[in-house]
Order: C-alpha cells, then structure tokens, then sequence
C-alpha cells in the first residue's frame, strides 16, 4: 500500500484559509486535517472542512458533463460528452459575442478563494471575448472602501498577536462559526487575563462566550462608533502624540463626535448610555496605561445603508486611543491588502485591447436579467456563465433572481460540484473539481501567510479545474493568445508580486514543497503611521471621499428600513431581521453535506418573547416571515439570544433543502450600501405570523 501525505489549503471563504495536511491511500484520500506546525491552523479545522473527504467522495458529486432536458429549475439533465458540451457553448456564445460579447455575463464569487481557480484564467477568457465585468461586491466591498478610507488598504492587526491583547473588541461577527482560529487567540488572551466584549445584535455564541455583549440595533454601529469617539474626546482618554503627528482632521472629526453625546447615541442604538460610556472608558482608559487593546470587525457590521460609514467610524478608534503601537492593538477588518497579489498579470486585462465593457453588479442581478436592452443598460444579458458561486440561493430578492434564470432566452452554463439551485438552472452544467484534485494558490484575508494546495487525488469522473474548463472554451472558441496555454502551476508562479519587499522569497515550487510562507510584515503595521492613504496618515478627514461625493468626516447613515428612518414601513412590518450564517454551513457551501445539514436540523428563526407571544407563536412553531418581497418558512426558537424587534433566520439554506423551496434572501433587497455598492442583507423589515397550511398541504413537524 503506497500512503502519502499532500500539503493542502482550505479554499472556502473564511478569514482562516487553513493550511491542510491530505492523506492519500493509494490514490484514494482518507483524512483530510489541519497542519499542525502551521502557526495558525495549529493542527484545528472546522467542523465542516474536517469532513471534507467525506464532501469530495459524495455520491451527489457531479462527475460528467449534462444538458439539461426539463424546464429551467426542474434539474433534470442528461449526460452528454465534453466535445458536445463544449460545442454546444461555443455554439450559442459566438454569435452573441459577434452582436455585442457585453451580452455575455461571468458571475462567480468565492466558492474557491483560490488566485488560479478563482479569477485567472476565466477573466482572462472573459477579458478577451470583451464580456460584460462583474462587480463583485456580494460580502465585503462596503467595508473594505470604509476601511480603505480612513486606513488605506485592508491591513491590520496580525491574528497572531491577539492573544497578547488587554481587551478584545469583537465587532459584528461570530468567530466561533466562521474565523475559528481568531477564536482560539481570544480565549488565550483571556485566559492571560484579557476582558472579551461583543458587539452585535444578537447573542450569538461568541457572545455568550464573552464577558459582556452590547445588542444595538442592527444598522447603527456607526453611531455607536461616533458615541464611543464623544466619551473618549470628552473625558480626554486620547493619544494626543499619535493623533498629532499621524492623524489627519481631527478637529472636524472632533466637531461631529461633540453632536453624539451617550444619550443621542443610546437612543439611536437601542442601548444604555452607560453601556456606552463604560465601553468608552474601559477601552480608553487601558490604551492610556499602555496596555494593548484591538478589535476585531467582521462583515456583518456592513450589510447596512450606511455599512461602509460604519467600518471608517471603527477605524478610526485605534488612532484615537494610539492602540496601533502596539503589535497586539489597533483593528483587523482584513489583512488581504497585506498581499502582493499579481492580479494583472493572472486576469490579464490588457486582453481588453482598450475596450471598456460596462460593470453588472452581482448584488443586482435580479433586477438586471429582467432588463431589456436599453442606451442606459446597454444590451439584454443573453448568456451568463456561473462558477464558484450559487446566485439562486445567495443573491437577495430571490424572487426577481429565478425569474431572471428562468428566462427560456437566457442561456445559462453551470461549473459546479454538485447540484445547487443555480445548477438547476442550468442549460449546461459542467463538472468541476474540488480543492483534493486540483493545483491553487491563496491569500487570506485573517492571516499573512502565502498558501500552496496541491492536487492530492486525480480528478473524479470526467470533473475538471475551472482553469482547464476555461482553456477548453476559449480553444472552441478561436481564442488562440499563448496565455491560454499556460498551465495551472505556470499560473501559480505568477500569483505574487515576488519583487514586492513583503514577498521577495515568493517561490512557487518552494512553496508548493512547504505549504505556507509568511509575509515579510511589521509586527505592529502602523506603530510610527505609514498608514497607504494619500496623506501617508490615518485620515479622520478624507479628501477623497469629498471627490467621491461622500462626507469627509465620520458620520451616521441611518439604515433603509427601520422603525426610526421608516416608521410608514415599519408600521407594517414591524420587525429587523438578519441572516447570519448557520455554524455548520459557509455561506452556501456544505448545506448538501447529509452530517452537517442533519446537525443543523432545518431552517430557524430565533425571535425574542415579547415578539413570539402578541403573534400566538410558542417554540416549535412554524412560522411565515414576509414582508412585500416574498416570504419564507421557518422553525421558531424563541429565545432572548435575539433581542426584542429583531428575528434571526440563521443562513444560507439550498432553496431546494428547505421546506418551501425558499430561504431567508426571499425578503432581502437589491438596495446598495452607502459606499461599494454592497448589499444591504442586514436592512431588512419583515413581519412574522404562525405558518398556516393550505388544506391538502400540511406542514409536517
């Protein structure tokens, strides 16, 4: 028996990108687990990525090519060969690309972090058909323009040095569930004595976990932030050497905090005054006897109107405080601007030869099927091609996103694993491999190391790379620059920038033989300022955001639907709801693990007491959630984890797994957030009211 072992990274959309050690009997993976020498990972996966051999070996993994033969969404297929399958796009993608290739729409997200098996080759098939762009703003792009704002790039505090904090700040995220490795380095600070605090909506168990949770109303942490700045200015707990040589604008950003004293900040958030203010003093008051104090923000915070405004306001904390001198302080968001990505030279946009195609945003897709050709729009999307990504399930107004891939005119190839609820939509589906049987390279966006994963099984059936699928099409296509030649390892070598001072000893095959390579990084990044802004500062003022006609001084945006910013609409529907995701799923991803989804049980909506009795609902029921978008069914859990006027509808559920065939992005809406043109998940009004059965449709407990 020939046993080896392959160094591997977990390529799922997690701050953690583990550095995984494969076991391969014989050809045949057995054990997939963490590296334990890999400073990070420590040897600790997930629950879900420690059953990735089970996920890869599933009996539902697609392993041919498919036609499809029933209706759009039936899923119904036959198999059919690769030349016919590539025959057949090319067939239906020339002429379309000969009237206008702007008709032709890629749509892809993270379903692999991967640099090679993410955007390389597809975007540089994509650039040289001269395709529409996708703006891919699904998760983070309100945050990361917040951040980049007031800091520069997405880079901060080294999950590595957390555990050396005084006080953790944990703002808008449940690492438990999706950044468990942060986790481990906040247990370890307070095993060393450091205070844990949670900000977010609901208690979710990092907050149990924490020694106190702050539950503000969802959509108003940038007031929070703007009340946390009055109490520190006021009381004076500020670094004024810091702030003086490598801040800019405080006197403005002095001016608006002075307009959110406790009590205006309490009222807007939903909380105490002195909740306010003792966070103030506590994170102040620790900064100023030197000791070192972080937060650590995550996504949720975004998912507003004003997301983008309310990661800035946070931003700007550490330089208030001087946290950013020590290597444990200042504030992670995400530490993916630390990498000298060499995205040019993977994706290739010269292939444009000068061409500007217009930008479709992903967060719109529903509406933007829907649209016919227009001077505005441009022409009618004909042909839209999904890879790492599930729009059905993940997309909001999910109503308007099937009726757009339900369109008979609309042809529509699938590279997928298994079969989602975009698969079923499929005109083709083409079969891709997973992480075990193909070659990638990785950034991440929790840690700072350089990340190798190599194949450590042949591929299963007739299941390819998304790289050669591409290479494939663009040979049918008469697509014949060299650059389409190029393998997947030739690709690997070119996915960082190795002339850049932080990866000077970037090697690929060296690389691929250990599996990880830190960063050439300062342990405290902006310890002396050097902060990538225009000003080389942390900027409380940004002229940029001026030009980009946004107020330059930090300030709050209040959420679209609200009681206090829509009161006709709240009046209807009554209660704020947010969609995090459920702890065994990862975004949509391992739903159609039979271990995981059996762990999770079924769709839940946790809603606090005073909000379940008024509408007769008892845990257990079946409820109706429903606002003028659509509707979904849930299993009430009623529970003061949520606070009163929120609902919880922990996600991503397969539409098709679900008991009614939807899930909770049936009454999320297409608005944009304040900056980035990111979604607005967490702004969300819905009333809920016990699920009643249709007579011969019962609800079956």
């Amino acid at each position: 028996m020939s046993i080896t072992q392959v160094r591997a990274a977990c390529p799922h959309d997690c701050p953690d990108t583990c550095a995984l050690l494969v076991t391969v009997e014989d050809g045949v993976a057995t054990e997939v687990r963490g590296d334990p020498a890999h400073p990070t990972t420590a040897g600790v996966l997930c629950t879900k990525v420690a059953r990735y051999v089970e996920r890869t070996y599933s009996p539902e993994r697609l392993l041919y090519p498919m036609r499809r033969v029933g209706k759009k969404g039936e899923g119904r297929f036959e198999r059919i060969s690769w030349d016919a399958a590539l025959d057949d796009i090319a067939a239906r993608l020339k002429p379309i690309a000969a009237r206008d290739p702007q008709a032709i729409l890629p749509y892809s997200y993270c379903g692999t972090m991967g640099l090679v098996q993410g955007e390389a080759m597809s975007m540089r098939f994509f650039h040289k058909l001269g395709a529409s762009l996708l703006d891919r703003t699904i998760c983070a792009t309100a945050g990361f323009t917040g951040y980049k704002y007031t800091v520069g790039a997405s880079i901060g505090t080294d999950m590595e040095q957390f555990q050396d904090a005084k006080l953790i700040v944990i703002w808008g995220g449940n690492p438990i569930a999706s950044n468990l490795h942060f986790w481990m380095r906040a247990q370890e600070a307070k095993r060393r004595g450091a205070k844990l605090v949670a900000i977010d909506p609901y208690r979710s168990l990092t907050a149990e976990k924490c020694h106190q949770h702050i539950a503000l109303l969802p959509g108003t942490d940038a007031a929070l932030a703007l009340g946390l700045m009055h109490v520190l200015i006021a009381e004076d707990l500020l670094d004024h050497d810091y702030i003086a040589k490598y801040t800019l604008g405080f006197a403005a950003l002095k001016a608006r905090a002075g307009e959110w004293t406790p009590e205006r900040t309490a009222e807007t958030c939903g909380i105490t005054a002195e909740e306010i203010v003792d966070l103030a003093r506590l994170y102040g008051g620790m900064a100023r006897r030197g000791e070192p104090v972080a937060i650590r923000c995550n996504y949720g915070v975004q998912r507003a109107r004003g997301g983008g405004m309310a990661v800035r306001n946070m931003a700007c904390l550490p330089a208030l405080v001087g946290a950013w001198r020590h290597a444990a302080g200042g504030i992670q968001l995400s530490t993916s601007g630390s990498f000298p990505a060499n995205r040019a030279a993977l994706q290739r946009p010269d292939l444009l030869a000068g061409r500007a195609p217009r930008t479709i945003n992903m967060t719109t897709i529903g509406d933007d099927l829907l649209k016919p050709a227009s001077p505005a729009f441009g022409p009618q999307v004909e042909a839209v091609i999904v890879y790492n990504a599930n729009p059905l399930a993940i997309a909001p107004d999910s109503a308007k996103v099937q009726q757009g891939f339900e369109r008979e005119d609309l042809f529509t190839v699938v590279l997928e694993q298994f079969q989602t609820d975009s698969a079923d939509y499929a005109d083709i589906l083409l079969p891709a491999t997973t992480q075990l049987e193909h070659v990638d390279a990785h950034l991440a966006y929790g840690h700072l190391y350089m990340m190798a994963n190599n194949a450590a099984i042949a591929p299963m059936g007739e299941a390819k790379p998304n790289s050669e699928i591409f290479r494939l099409l663009a040979a049918r296509m008469g697509l014949t620059d060299p650059c389409f030649q190029e393998s997947d390892d030739q690709l690997a070598a070119q996915a960082f920038d190795k002339t850049h001072t932080r990866a000077i000893h970037f090697d690929w095959e060296s690389l691929k033989r250990k599996g990880w390579q830190k960063l050439n990084m300062p342990d405290a990044p902006f310890a002396e300022g050097g902060f990538p802004t225009p000003s080389g500062k942390c900027e409380f003022y940004s002229a940029t955001m001026a030009d980009d006609g946004l107020d330059p001084v930090p300030s709050y945006i209040a959420p679209y639907e609200s009681v206090a910013s829509n009161p006709t609409l709240a009046k209807k529907y009554p209660l704020a709801m947010i969609s995090p995701p459920a702890r065994n799923f990862l975004n949509s991803t391992f739903v159609n693990v039979q271990s995981l989804r059996a762990t999770e049980g079924e769709p839940h909506l946790d809603m606090h007491p005073n909000d379940a009795a008024p509408r007769g609902l008892d845990h257990g029921d079946m409820a109706r959630i429903f606002n003028d978008r659509g509707s979904f069914l849930a299993r009430v859990r009623v529970t003061d984890k949520a606070r009163p006027g929120l609902v919880v509808g922990l996600s991503i559920w397969w539409k098709k797994l679900s008991r009614d065939g939807k899930n909770a992005n049936e009454v999320t809406s297409q608005r944009l957030t304040d900056m980035g043109r990111a979604p607005t998940f967490y702004d969300t009004l819905v009333q809920v009211d016990k699920a009643v059965p249709r007579p011969g449709h019962e609800i079956i407990p």
